[in-house]
């Protein structure tokens, strides 16, 4: 069983329609399939569709943008209530903080003698409702002033460059908490990949206490050495282990679907945390589709 439990649709920042990336996933040979756009269910109900169509098992998700002590944490958080309101309240603030600062991050390209308009971003982010920084990107790479997203953060829009504006994100022990109350379980994304600060195994331990279900282990950001120490403390601490591709379409090279995946006993040990939250939550949580 191939399971990769980490993608983006064009409902986020990925370059294909939520039926389009599971249609790819099926031509992949995946059995599984996580969707998780960042910070929206946007893309579930027409992924749903595909996946009953195609027979891949969906499993509907979202990569939250969080905090821990200044330093950015992407939380995936699988088959959460999408409709709890805690949950409903927190993503608006994080896509009103994403799309908002998009004018200031233009204006910011404009000083640096970048000519890019509102218009330029539209062109590439579609009807998205989590417009951000990788569309900026595109709308570089569009436009000739880099080669890709990649370049396009290392010169303008990663944190220290001179496009980068901050916004809002909750910390991530409370979003770990209200993802429970809504019924899913979190998983920490790439922990030692793009963080800020590498969590060591006490912090990771804090996060388990507060109901943290797994780590994202193998993934493209790790190499090796991280990847046994992270697979390490994942056991001692008794948490899930995942793998996945974080696939974004054409928007990121080297991140084909299927490229990482999940052992199918980490996957079950997964869903099962799902479901004993789901229960404890009393919510109407989502279950897996299974065509």
């Amino acid at each position: 069983m191939r399971i990769d439990l980490h993608t983006h649709s064009r409902a986020s920042d990925g370059t294909q329609s939520p039926a389009e990336l599971v249609r790819a996933a099926a031509a992949a040979g995946l059995d599984v399939l996580g969707l998780t756009d960042h910070d929206t269910a946007e893309g579930w109900p027409e992924a749903e569709r595909a996946a009953r169509e195609t027979g891949v098992v969906l499993v509907r998700g979202m990569e939250i943008s969080t905090r821990h002590r200044g330093s950015g944490v992407h939380l995936l958080a699988y088959l959460p209530d999408p409709d709890h309101p805690p949950l409903v309240d927190h993503l608006r603030r994080i896509l009103d903080g994403r799309t908002g600062r998009v004018p200031t991050v233009l204006a910011r390209l404009r000083e640096q003698g970048v000519e890019i308009t509102a218009d330029d971003v539209r062109a590439v982010s579609g009807d998205t409702v989590a417009t951000g920084r990788p569309h900026v990107a595109d709308a570089l790479v569009r436009l000739g002033v880099v080669a890709d997203r990649d370049e396009a953060f290392a010169t303008y829009l990663g944190p220290g460059r001179p496009a980068y504006v901050d916004r809002h994100a909750p910390e991530v022990t409370e979003m770990i908490r209200v993802v429970s109350d809504a019924g899913g379980v979190s998983v920490v994304a790439h922990p030692w990949g793009r963080m800020g600060e590498r969590p060591d195994e006490a912090t990771i331990a804090d996060l388990r206490d507060a109901g943290l279900a797994g780590l994202e282990v193998d993934h493209q950001d790790h190499d090796t050495e991280d990847r046994e120490r992270l697979r390490g403390i994942a056991r001692d601490l008794d948490l899930v282990v995942t793998g996945s591709s974080d696939h974004h379409g054409l928007g990121k090279v080297g991140h084909e679907l299927g490229v990482n995946t999940t052992a199918a006993e980490e996957y079950e040990r997964l869903v099962a945390r799902a479901a004993e939250a789901a229960a404890r939550s009393g919510r109407d949580a989502p279950e897996v589709v299974a065509p």
